[in-house]
């Protein structure tokens, strides 16, 4: 405050008639300068970390992301996100906006200046390419989720540098796929073997399964195979053993496990809409609210899960709970308006939550694997089902190595077996921000939202809208780039 009325004094002067050329000329103190910057290996390293941090709305995208699916139905501000036969109204369009469309460009913006201005410095070449992919998978990571989200969107891959560059139009979703696969090749390369417990970090093989995930997504099936294949086989990760539900939590209440290859990391500190206290079996135990749920965590309603997953599964008691422990700690069992929750990001039995939240798994690998090279084969290989049923086995709790009379039998057509990989992945994947970008991509969402909600499908929700403040700002687009519908 008083620097501002200082230079207000000053402008007074000025105006007056004081010479006072000299006296403004002030160097800025409250922030670094792009040219101040970028000099060191230090440097490099902090605007890396900065490309990361940006990665804040990663809860909030979440949200947006799974109330897209057939399982999970919004509450509160969200109940609109769930109104399928519906556009998007004012009050997510902005969530669009903010948790995805500028989320994802802050991210570009961020590693498009690190690719741009870490190669002059003089720093150890090794570490400076590894700096390097590690900017190229996040800008890799953020264009996947821009084009499956809005279809066809601006490929920016330099900085901008002043206004006579905010003009890009929207690149086919083909050149933006290009480029993500070209930023992944170099990622896989350049990027360590290893993070050790640092998995809030890319490695090459957070490249390689995110190369998978892109390969089964455009349907290049084989390739989707092979690089599904190299992280299964590399041996840095082993598939965690369980034997009751609450083992999972030795996934997803730790900040790190055997299959985690890459994860949002937060402070113990920050507190969300996940309870951080003791869990008993079958109970989640909260103590933090006075009512044991909270608004914003989304609740289940669709047939797909809470009628035809077999109860046998472990990862249906791990995913739900229907009751909970009070403060005065007496059990409660859920209100019919809310009767089924999600649990999967709740704290663990020895009263330890997890501060990170899982982007990349190892599990995943094996259904990727399993469902590509039945589809580049045309009908499932031996080798496709029993990646499929080892995370079969793991959800029932079995000896993933061993044959059960739980298996998925040999025999399926492809498109049977497709089906049941899908299905799966449901079951394996719920809540990691998978089920709705499945729907797309397997072309079913109308089908399987129509069959849950009993309401027609609105055509238009399949991509989200263009921000109106990037159509107001950007000179290469007009109201006529728009997504239907909005």
């Amino acid at each position: 405050m008083r620097t501002r009325c200082n230079i207000l004094i000053l402008f007074i002067i000025c105006l007056s008639g004081g010479a006072c050329k000299k006296t403004l000329e002030e160097t800025p103190r409250n922030f670094i300068s792009s040219s101040l910057f970028y000099k060191t290996a230090a440097d490099a390293e902090a605007a890396v970390l900065g490309i990361y941090s940006a990665s804040a709305t990663q809860l909030f995208r979440y949200q947006l992301l799974e109330l897209h699916s057939d399982f999970a139905v919004g509450r509160g501000s969200w109940a609109s996100v769930s109104f399928f036969d519906a556009v998007l109204d004012q009050n997510q369009i902005g969530r669009c906006r903010d948790y995805m469309w500028d989320f994802g460009y802050s991210i570009i913006s961020r590693s498009n200046d690190v690719l741009v201005k870490v190669p002059p410095i003089d720093m150890d070449e090794t570490k400076k390419k590894s700096l390097l992919a590690e900017a190229r998978f996040m800008r890799a990571m953020a264009y996947f989720d821009l084009v499956r989200s809005f279809g066809a969107v601006p490929l920016r891959i330099t900085p901008i540098q002043g206004t006579s560059q905010l003009g890009a139009k929207r690149a086919p979703e083909a050149d933006v796929y290009n480029q993500i696969i070209e930023d992944l090749k170099v990622a896989e390369v350049d990027l360590p073997n290893s993070v050790g417990a640092l998995t809030a970090r890319a490695s090459k093989w957070a490249a390689k399964l995110l190369m998978a995930q892109v390969y089964l997504t455009t349907e290049k099936w084989a390739d989707a195979a092979a690089k599904a294949d190299e992280v299964i086989t590399s041996g840095q990760y082993k598939l965690v053993s369980v034997a009751q539900p609450d083992d999972f939590y030795k996934i997803f209440a730790v900040n790190t496990s055997t299959e985690d290859i890459m994860s949002l990391q937060f402070s113990s500190t920050i507190q969300d809409d996940y309870p951080s206290t003791l869990h008993i079996p079958s109970v989640p135990a909260y103590n933090n609210s006075s009512t044991g749920f909270f608004t914003t965590v989304p609740r289940t309603g669709y047939a797909l899960t809470t009628t035809s997953w077999d109860d046998a599964d472990l990862r249906k008691s791990f995913n739900y709970y229907t009751q909970y422990r009070n403060t005065a700690g007496v059990i409660v069992t859920l209100p019919a308006a809310t009767p089924i929750l999600f649990k999967k990001w709740i704290a663990a039995a020895n009263g330890i939550r997890s501060n990170s939240r899982s982007l990349l798994r190892y599990a995943e690998a094996f259904l990727i694997y399993a469902e590509a090279e039945t589809m580049a084969d045309g009908a499932p290989s031996a080798l496709a089902l029993e990646r499929l049923n080892m995370i079969r086995r793991r959800g029932y709790g079995k000896d993933i190595s061993v044959p059960s009379a739980i298996d998925f039998p040999a025999g399926m057509s492809a498109s049977q077996f497709r089906d049941t990989v899908i299905r799966e992945r449901v079951y394996e994947l719920m809540n990691e921000q998978r089920r709705w970008w499945d729907l797309k991509r397997t072309g079913t969402a109308k089908q399987v939202i129509e069959a849950a909600t009993g309401k027609p499908f609105n055509n238009s929700r399949l991509l989200f809208p263009i921000p109106q403040e990037e159509i107001n700002s950007n000179p290469s687009l007009s109201q006529a780039d728009q997504n239907p519908g909005y």
